[in-house]
């Protein structure tokens, strides 16, 4: 896809001159002053380059550019003006983080050069961040399968989790699903270091010790500083590192953040997992959030009433017993799935995917699975 360029003035006749001069070489639209200029960046984007002018009525150059800096973090930054103080410079470096500074009038070719630079620059920073993007994602998908392999209960658990907060998400309108589902992926890592004994307990909401309650206190902080030595999870691991302090104030770790302090996915994330515990002692749905409710502090009160909105929207679902051919994406398995010598291989209340699927057919293949499967299918 061609690089697109925006360019940013008060005076529709530079904006013309623009277009005549690069129309040829580049992808030009423009915008008459700030405010058109940031609904341009939100509607039309992405661009590549973005050249503003200084001095412009109501928002200037050095304003408008530190705003396109949050909504747009890798466009590459130029500013055009009249006069080149040194102070107008590092005001204009420091806060939009400028690519260049270009003096008017600007001759063609060095504009052209310098719109090449940063387009360059543009796909350079582009190419970086999916490479990344890849690597994450690699990384995750290895630490949940190593967790699917070493404890499926576990496994299982972070999977339910990350619906929950998922749709807990959905409903609260937040942009950070990504965050809240990869959080709750993860969020379980640090079980692996458990006694089997405890996890047994935990996962059948018994009684700990107070050894055992200690361990499972460490097992946040286990994980998160796993994870802060993976590029770009550093707010994931924070998420992690608060999934059991109280809206309060109290929990874990003891410090001074509390209420809007604590990261929103660390808020949902507590309520999804308490709201699992209870859900797997046995409690029903309805009877779980009511107790939620009566643990006065512990919750932040808008992830409650979202996640009421959520069970009743998870309430349209009918039961179905099948075979496993007949398993499907987007089912969730309402009863754990067995070798026939009885190793869990995949606990209740996973969604169904591609790699369940495959995993399942592999074993069937190689040593057999109990059928027919309990499912839950959504209602249409």
């Amino acid at each position: 896809m061609t690089p697109k360029v925006l360019f940013v003035d008060d005076d529709p006749n530079i904006l013309a001159a623009y277009q005549r001069q690069l129309r040829k070489q580049y992808l030009i639209d423009t915008a008459l002053a700030g405010e058109r200029g940031l609904e341009a960046v939100a509607k039309a984007g992405p661009y590549a380059v973005i050249v503003s002018d200084l001095k412009m009525p109501g928002m200037n150059g050095i304003q408008f550019l530190a705003r396109v800096r949050e909504m747009a973090p890798d466009a590459v930054r130029m500013m055009l003006t009249g006069f080149a103080e040194l102070q107008t410079a590092i005001d204009a470096v420091n806060e939009g983080n400028i690519f260049r500074f270009l003096t008017k009038p600007c001759p063609p070719e060095i504009l052209s050069k310098a719109l090449d630079s940063g387009i360059e620059q543009y796909r350079l920073i582009t190419a970086e961040r999916e490479l990344l993007e890849k690597t994450l994602r690699g990384s995750i998908k290895v630490l949940t399968q190593i967790l699917s392999l070493l404890n499926p209960e576990a496994f299982g658990r972070a999977s339910r989790i990350s619906r929950y907060t998922r749709e807990i998400g959905l409903v609260m309108k937040t942009r950070e699903i990504w965050q809240l589902e990869t959080a709750a992926m993860l969020s379980q890592i640090g079980f692996i270091l458990l006694p089997e004994e405890a996890l047994k307990k935990i996962y059948h909401g018994q009684q700990l010790s107070p050894e055992e309650t200690q361990l499972l206190d460490m097992h946040p902080f286990i994980t998160a500083d796993l994870l802060k030595n993976i590029p770009r999870l550093e707010s994931i691991a924070r998420i992690i590192s608060y999934q059991e302090k109280h809206f309060d104030g109290s929990g874990i770790p003891v410090d001074d953040v509390r209420r809007e302090e604590i990261p929103l996915g660390a808020r949902i994330l507590k309520v999804a997992l308490d709201f699992d515990t209870l859900l797997t002692a046995g409690d029903s749905k309805s009877k779980a959030i009511p107790q939620l409710k009566q643990r006065t502090g512990w919750y932040d009160p808008s992830v409650l009433t979202a996640l009421e909105a959520v069970v009743w929207i998870e309430g349209k679902f009918q039961v179905r017993v099948i075979p496993l051919r007949d398993l499907q994406d987007n089912m969730i398995l309402d009863d754990g799935v067995f070798t026939t010598g009885g190793t869990l291989l995949i606990a209740k209340g996973q969604e169904v995917n591609q790699l369940i699927r495959k995993r399942l057919h592999n074993f069937a293949e190689i040593e057999g699975i109990k059928e027919p499967l309990q499912v839950l299918v959504p209602l249409r």
